[in-house]
């Protein structure tokens, strides 16, 4: 009591300091975020410190470069850069060096041919005549160390390097990319506006195509982006960009970072994918290495370490340069030019390709000097705000997001960060380090943990926690985004599992046929792969997040090229095949994962302030959450399925499904009816979430709730007609009637077609009015009364006849039917509801089908 005394006493005091920006707009003293979190208020001296290290640095760079982007547009300067009048200038950054020429096919690798001049800061240069460099020809730099040995490197500011294919242990050489106008992308299309919340598909070019091979830029342009398009992804990760020698790396063991990794293309064919991407509305972030480099020093910067004094290397000194346990070099990032260096890297990768943004990775070991290695974060502030922290680190992520989001305002930036700093993920205008989101990196190990302990240590699911899994994906700070994830490529590398894998098993090889009837390790895997990706989602975070593939549940794991498997690309690669054969429940998981992305483009729920778990019941395996204008209830029993399930809500009125995993479509049993209206009633039940109890929601309402499944309603507008609820819940903008004519005769029927869900269109005239339907005798089984048209094809068939509130549609017990002309292909004899087709132990043959027509069109599923 006396510390929250302190801490409330000295947090009103220091609260109006902390308020006070300059003219700016920029924090006075580095305490704006103390606004949003009191407990920064104990961590005062380190904050301000930071931030007049951060003040120091911005100014000295304005005053000697004038501004963070003009610094940041090094790539201009250093490097081949050409004049005005055609002069190839090219200069490099290597004070540790006694001399340097230029070599490469242009002077037939004569290093007496071209010596470069140095000067007082380090920087070599040299100017050749126009044309004295052919485009595509191979350069390097020779340089002399103090002890007198000469090394060959690939200049740092390359753009392009390239290794002879089909040779072994072929060494890289740095590739002068200067194309003739002809030959040169132009990107046509603009940027994608910034999307108020982010569903990402990271994705690595190389594995993207279905052929054990390297897949380009260009094929994953052509073929891969209209997929991701298609599930409604509205932003594409790409990973392994970066040059990296060493591609079983996955891309984190950079060796040139301006340079395209020459494996899928050259710059022109990565131009090409990043437009098309525009051009279908898909935003392009890149995946970019500053928290380490390879220690290749015969292919990559490392190799500018000549052993020398840190303020003339890229790199620290002693173990503030390596890091050990992923065998890389670290930056030092309080030098002038490593600073120049990695801004205009990110500066150049916007301007040069259109990125719209970056996901940074391994941003623990760059705010920390312990790496994060060793570490366990539980959370207290101390661990954040010490000595232990690399405030150089941290002050260049400032700059890097203070330039990004001045110079370019849509920019979306994320930090793969497992530590949870405080701050991270506010503006550096209130004196934070600036990212847009952080990964809520805990969600995906909960999932291993859970499913591992299932398959291994015999975990039933009835014993897993909602409470654990509940508190793991709420676990983040209110004014900090996340972006919320179940998988990554993490889990799909060798040696690990992805979510379907430790579901399924190597049954997944054999039981993903809808032929057969599922087992109950297919069904139960599906069910859970579908609930577990839908409440991530749902609860999270701000944005979404899945790794390619994933989506539709990969049945093999991620293995590079290597000596061990004899340099086999069978598993670097993806089986698209599965995920487009109908009859497979891949196709299936596919369906639902587009579904679910849809979800959130109709209902905005990710970017919504309101989220709310009223209840988490350990006893019935219950959790439900509202998000958004939606409401989550998700059921983990795997037996238990609960009939008028009372569940409470903040909003009343009527309300509808717009998304089951529990749906047919989605492989699942089709239990839930999705026709039904569901009204609240005033007061909503006493819950628990875990061992807390709940303070009851204003409304409650009854809904059918089977087991291993989830359901997703939409509370329905007052003023919204039956055509236009279904509509929604369709998500599709209108339901076209289009002519097919008959051939071979005249007249010819109507089809209706969903408009605005991403199917294609067809020319038609203005569709009449549709006729009244009704279906009195209660013979068709998906007949909706309210609307008088079929539920949408993702619905569930062959719901229950009874689900939902008191006031729901009640269907009545249904006629006997008979087909004596074999017009229903299901009807058969002794099958419930058939009158036809003879009995006693006769043997039945089926009549020849009659053509049906659907001259009135009734039946807007009717093909």
């Amino acid at each position: 009591a006396p510390r929250l005394a302190r801490r409330a006493t000295r947090g009103a005091a220091v609260r109006p300091m902390a308020a006070a920006t300059g003219p700016d707009g920029y924090t006075v003293d580095g305490m704006g975020c103390t606004e949003v979190d009191e407990q920064l208020l104990e961590h005062e001296g380190h904050l301000k410190y930071r931030w007049e290290k951060f003040l120091e640095r911005k100014n000295a760079i304005k005053e000697a470069e004038g501004s963070l982007l003009d610094f940041a547009k090094g790539y201009r300067k250093f490097g081949f850069n050409k004049t005005s009048s055609g002069e190839i200038v090219y200069r490099e950054w290597a004070p540790a060096a006694c001399r340097a020429c230029l070599i490469g096919d242009f002077n037939g690798w004569n290093p007496d041919a071209n010596h470069m001049e140095k000067d007082e800061f380090g920087v070599w240069t040299l100017t050749l005549p126009a044309g004295a460099i052919e485009h595509g020809s191979r350069v390097k730099i020779r340089m002399k160390k103090g002890d007198g040995e000469w090394v060959d490197r690939i200049p740092a500011w390359i753009k392009m390097s390239y290794s002879e294919p089909g040779v072994m242990g072929a060494g890289y050489d740095g590739i002068y990319w200067d194309p003739p106008a002809g030959e040169r992308y132009t990107r046509s299309n603009p940027r994608p506006e910034k999307p108020a919340s982010s569903r990402i598909y990271e994705a690595h070019v190389g594995m993207s195509g279905l052929e054990a091979k390297v897949n380009s830029y260009r094929e994953f342009a052509d073929d891969i982006l209209p997929r991701i398009k298609e599930l409604r992804y509205n932003t594409v990760q790409l990973m392994a960009v970066q040059e990296h020698a060493y591609y079983g790396s996955f891309g984190y063991h950079v060796t040139s970072p301006f340079a395209v990794s020459s494996r899928c293309g050259n710059p022109e064919d990565l131009k090409y994918l990043v437009d098309k991407a525009h051009g279908m509305g898909i935003r392009v972030l890149l995946d970019v290495i500053h928290s380490h480099a390879s220690c290749n020093v015969e292919d990559g910067i490392a190799g500018y370490d000549f052993g020398q004094h840190t303020a003339d290397s890229y790199f620290g000194e002693g173990d503030a340069g390596y890091h050990w346990l992923w065998d890389s070099r670290l930056y030092n990032y309080e030098n002038w030019e490593v600073q120049r260096y990695l801004l205009s890297n990110l500066s150049y990768w916007v301007e040069e390709y259109g990125f719209d943004g970056f996901r940074f990775d391994g941003v623990t070991s760059m705010l920390y000097n312990h790496h994060g290695l060793q570490m366990e974060f539980s959370g207290d502030y101390h661990q954040y705000f010490g000595l232990e922290t690399n405030v150089a680190a941290v002050n260049y992520l400032m700059m890097a997001n203070d330039m990004l989001h001045e110079a370019y305002p849509g920019i979306e930036v994320i930090a793969e960060d497992v530590s949870g700093m405080p701050t991270l993920c506010r503006p550096v205008r209130e004196g934070g380090i600036g990212f847009d989101a952080r990964l809520a990196m805990a969600i995906p190990d909960v999932w291993v943990r859970l499913l591992k302990a299932s398959r291994e240590d015999g975990l039933r699911d009835e014993d897993w926690s909602m409470h654990e899994i509940i508190a793991t994906l709420c676990n983040r700070r209110y004014s900090e985004k996340c972006i919320g994830y179940a998988e990554s490529h993490d889990q799909s590398i060798v040696g690990d599992k992805t979510n379907a894998f430790w579901l399924m098993d190597a049954e997944m090889y054999e039981g993903m046929s809808t032929f057969e009837e599922a087992t109950p390790v297919i069904e139960r895997g599906v069910a859970l792969h579908k609930m577990i990706r839908l409440i991530t989602m749902a609860i999270g975070g701000e944005g979404y997040l899945n790794f390619m593939g994933n989506e539709f549940g990969h049945p093999e794991w991620v293995d590079f090229p290597r000596e061990g498997n004899d340099w086999s690309h069978d598993h670097c690669r993806r089986q698209w095949n599965l995920a487009d054969t109908e009859y497979l429940r891949y196709y299936e998981l596919n369906n639902f994962d587009a579904q679910m992305m849809r979800l959130d483009e109709m209902h905005k729920f990710l970017s919504h302030p309101h989220q709310f778990v009223s209840s988490a019941c350990e006893e019935r395996k219950l959790i439900v959450a509202e998000r958004g204008p939606l409401l989550f209830v998700f059921n983990f029993h795997p037996t238990n399925t609960y009939e008028d399930l009372e569940v409470g809500l903040g909003m009343p009125g009527k309300y509808r499904i717009c998304l089951d995993t529990d749906a047919w479509d989605f492989g699942g049993q089709g239990r839930v009816m999705h026709d039904a209206e569901h009204f609240t009633d005033p007061g909503g039940p006493v819950t628990w979430v875990g061992p807390y109890e709940q303070e009851p929601r204003p409304c409650s309402m009854k809904v059918l709730s089977p087991s291993r499944s989830a359901q997703v309603y939409f509370k329905v507008p007052e003023t919204m007609d039956p055509m236009e609820a279904a509509k929604a819940a369709a998500g599709v903008s209108e339901f076209r009637e289009i002519r097919v004519s008959r051939s071979g005769g005249d007249g010819g029927h109507r089809e209706f077609q969903a408009q605005g869900s991403g199917l294609a269109s067809s020319p038609s005239s203005t569709p009449p009015q549709r006729r009244q339907v009704a279906d009195p005798d209660n013979i068709d089984p998906d007949f909706a009364p309210k609307t008088g048209m079929n539920a949408p094809s993702f619905f569930a068939r062959d719901a229950p006849p009874t689900v939902g509130s008191a006031e729901a549609y009640q269907p009545r017990p249904r006629k006997a039917v008979v087909d004596p002309d074999n017009f229903d292909p299901d009807h058969g004899p002794g099958r419930t509801g058939g009158g036809g087709g003879g009995g006693g132990g006769s043997t039945y043959q089926a009549p020849k089908r009659k053509e049906i027509i659907d001259y009135d069109n009734i039946d807007p599923d009717f093909r």
